[in-house]
């Protein structure tokens, strides 16, 4: 077996058994988790420029939109990814709270193609599981790894991990091409990575 496959293999055992635990969650506990998200918000530079790309949450990931209202509410523009075609980046388009969304590949929800795309400053990263120095795994696609190493490429951009404390592991085994993370919020806590 190739390195790359033990890898993925050994992510695979880590996603499924951290989804597993995110699936445990009661409501109860989501919903104050989304709150605490957004206390954390004065931890993002926000300027009259700034775009700030969160997602809609699906299935029972970590729902970030009071850490949208509370960034928007700082003066960020949003906006939401778009999956436009299967191993390329997302983009972003723009979002105000009540646009209408149309369906997308996976589940996904997103604005129109009719709504301007946006380069975001700040991404917020839905996730599986996450460690402490800022490694990630995502659902197997890869979109939001493409993505970032895109944005990067064009301006610093800030990618936040947001999800439950349960998904935390040890080491999440990482591959080169692996997108890592500035910060990751929690429901417990912000792991600022930035420094």
């Amino acid at each position: 077996m190739t390195e790359s496959a033990v890898i993925d293999q050994n992510k695979n055992t880590l996603r499924t058994a951290a989804l597993a635990r995110r699936a445990g969650l009661n409501d109860l506990a989501r919903q104050a988790a989304a709150q605490r998200f957004a206390a954390f918000a004065d931890i993002f530079d926000i300027t009259p420029s700034t775009v700030a790309a969160g997602y809609m949450p699906m299935r029972n990931e970590a729902d970030p939109l009071p850490l949208m209202r509370a960034l928007a509410a700082r003066g960020a523009q949003l906006a939401l990814p778009a999956v436009l075609a299967r191993d390329a980046p997302l983009v972003f388009r723009t979002w105000d709270e009540g646009d209408t969304l149309i369906a997308g590949p996976f589940g996904t929800r997103h604005p129109a193609e009719s709504a301007p795309q946006l380069v975001p400053d700040i991404v917020l990263v839905p996730l599986a599981a996450f460690d402490r120095r800022g490694h990630r795994i995502g659902y197997g696609g890869g979109y939001y790894d493409r993505t970032l190493a895109v944005l990067r490429a064009q301006k610093p951009v800030v990618a936040a991990g947001v999800a439950f404390a349960v998904q935390e592991v040890e080491t999440v085994p990482a591959s080169h091409h692996d997108a890592m993370l500035d910060v990751v919020l929690t429901d417990l806590e912000c792991i600022d990575l930035r420094s």
